[in-house]
């Protein structure tokens, strides 16, 4: 019972960890002092259907990213941030341009699931090691009485045995 309890707090100690951690980061990286293009490059996906972002895509006329890249060099020259800039495209495009879910709402669990579905499978492994090892049958001590038996099962295991002869 012990080790169950300790295993339910010590998930419950990770999770509230995660949680400290991806709140902390988002308000780090949000607060961060100069902007470079590459950081706000690695944060949007291109569009174009290449599924990479814009600072990876590698067509060199693409339609979508060879714009955007010198719209972010002016915005950065004008002295936006980078959370202002994503901001930015994240209100003209939606949440499909953004490279990582936000650490906010329901794309928590995009952050969080990996860990629980691992805590969980470890939970489930443990459970089906414990089923398998079941405590060893125990021998009757020398010279005691083999269990009693009950008189009515007697009477109707020797009145089938005497049907079947």
């Amino acid at each position: 019972m012990r080790a169950r309890f300790a295993f339910g707090a010590s998930i419950v100690f990770l999770v509230a960890a995660l949680l400290f951690f991806l709140k902390n980061y988002s308000a780090e990286s949000s607060a961060s002092e100069t902007t470079t293009n590459s950081d706000v490059f690695e944060g949007l996906t291109c569009q174009c259907g290449c599924g990479l972002t814009v600072a990876n895509c590698n067509m060199p006329t693409c339609s979508f990213a060879v714009p955007l890249r010198h719209d972010i060099d002016g915005m950065i020259a004008k002295g936006m941030t980078r959370a202002q800039i994503i901001a930015f495209y994240r209100k003209q495009y939606g949440e499909k341009i953004l490279s990582a879910p936000t650490t906010e709402g329901f794309n928590i669990l995009a952050w969080t699931m990996p860990f629980i579905a691992l805590m969980v499978g470890g939970v489930a492994m443990m459970v089906a090691v414990g089923r398998w090892h079941s405590p060893a049958p125990t021998e009757p001590k020398p010279g005691a009485s083999p269990a009693p038996f009950d008189p009515e099962l007697r009477r109707r295991l020797e009145k089938e045995l005497e049907e079947r002869r």
